[in-house]
């Protein structure tokens, strides 16, 4: 058993090794000239030092703030983080590049990484998709601010490609509750599509799935309306085939 001295002993030695532990931490980079620091920061990432790389552009911006270099050093940190797959990082890098040079020159490059960082961090529609929400508006922004450049054109891509993932997690969810008869539910759902994601690949069979719905509830008006919209806009679509078909079979002309 230990006594009471050791205790005390032992007490009195952990200070001395918090400060030996934070007498560790690297010390801060000499001052050297912003072209010296800049050219070794990009020999690292051509030699895929990605890490040093990093850390060197970082200090460009730390000892050089007001230099033209600076905004490149920072651009280039935030793509580094990017393509090392450090998507938090990289946001966080072209935030802060966005809120200091709004008016850069790379701030149409700064949405665009920006959202390619969301982007790449897609799931399944089985998951959530928070990310595609965040993709698609940053796209969004990219268009609305800077639509005749050539990341405006990728990202106008881009964007159809988030509503229909955001459109079919809306449909996975409104067939789910299709199938266990909670057809309100599954109405808010597939209303969710035709009203938000009109352009999306998922907006026919939301238009049929409507229909389902509406018949199985007994409004087979409501059900009609879906159908004459669904054939009145894709009116060669299987999925009007089978509201037709569907329509007749309950009856309803």
């Amino acid at each position: 058993m230990m006594s009471c001295f050791q205790k005390i002993g032992l007490l009195l030695l952990i200070p001395c090794l918090l400060v030996a532990c934070s007498s560790t931490k690297q010390a801060p980079m000499p001052e050297r000239s912003v072209e010296d620091l800049y050219n070794e920061a990009m020999d690292k990432a051509e030699k895929n030092e990605l890490k040093e790389a990093v850390a060197l552009f970082d200090e460009v911006e730390r000892q050089h703030p007001y230099s033209p270099w600076a905004a490149k050093a920072q651009i280039m940190a935030a793509y580094l983080n990017y393509h090392n797959a450090k998507y938090d990082d990289a946001v966080l890098a072209l935030d802060r590049f966005l809120q200091l040079h709004p008016g850069n020159a790379y701030a149409p490059y700064a949405y665009y990484l920006k959202g390619m960082s969301y982007y790449e961090q897609i799931s399944d529609v089985a998951r959530d998709q928070k990310m595609t929400q965040m993709a698609m508006e940053t796209f969004g922004r990219l268009v609305i601010l800077y639509p005749n450049t050539d990341y405006a054109k990728d990202a106008k891509g881009k964007i159809v490609l988030t509503q229909n993932h955001l459109a079919g997690k809306e449909m996975d969810i409104g067939r789910y509750y299709l199938k266990q008869k909670r057809y309100a539910a599954a109405l808010n759902r597939f209303g969710d599509v035709v009203r938000h994601y009109q352009t999306s690949m998922h907006t026919q069979e939301a238009l049929f799935r409507m229909t389902e719905a509406y018949l199985a509830l007994g409004l087979k008006q409501d059900a009609k309306r879906a159908a004459v919209v669904l054939g009145y806009n894709y009116p060669t679509s299987k999925w009007y085939r089978k509201a037709y078909q569907l329509l007749q079979k309950n009856g309803v002309s």
